[in-house]
């Protein structure tokens, strides 16, 4: 299958693997604890998110699809699984953070997504320069991702595993 071919179907797969990762976690400002959180300086406007991981997912999805059209290149299996793995962590930040409230595990996950895209980026180089290219943007917005989760941690240290119920109090005067 040709390099478009593979594209049109891993890079749609990708945004909807992240979409759902999303949406069934409840992620985003209207989420009710993650409202009431503390947020740091550099926090930038929630709708940033959104472009942001489209972007990302579309330059992953490219990227693995000139790995997979790399039949019998050296390393292309073990970047595949490289891949995986970053994959199954990206997916799990969501759930972790927005639907548990774990802060600090979400901090922990995101250093084993860091070193993982690390990693995935180096096995990609071996098999596709361009490919690991593509994966830059995606390290630096992960590493800005675990700066947020830090500071979130910081300025919140009581709001690990916290419920919100999201419900209004009426107060009559």
């Amino acid at each position: 299958m040709s390099l478009v071919r593979w594209a049109l179907v891993l890079i749609p797969g990708i945004l909807l693997l992240g979409i759902l990762s999303g949406a069934l976690a409840g992620s985003g400002p209207d989420n009710p604890w993650f409202a009431a959180l503390e947020k740091p300086s550099l926090y930038p406007p929630p709708q940033t998110f959104g472009i942001v991981w489209t972007v990302l997912y579309i330059l992953m999805g490219l990227a693995l699809a000139m790995i997979v059209c790399a039949p019998g290149a050296a390393g292309r299996n073990a970047a595949l699984a490289a891949f995986a793995v970053q994959l199954a962590l990206n997916l799990a930040w969501s759930p972790l953070f927005f639907a548990a409230h774990q802060i600090t595990g979400a901090l922990v996950l995101l250093l084993a997504l860091d070193v993982a895209v690390v990693v995935m980026i180096v096995l990609f180089r071996r098999v596709r320069g361009l490919a690991a290219l593509l994966l830059v943007p995606y390290l630096a917005w992960a590493l800005f991702a675990t700066y947020l989760n830090w500071e979130l941690r910081t300025a919140n240290p009581n709001a690990d595993g916290q419920e919100v119920s999201g419900a209004v109090t009426r107060v009559q005067f």
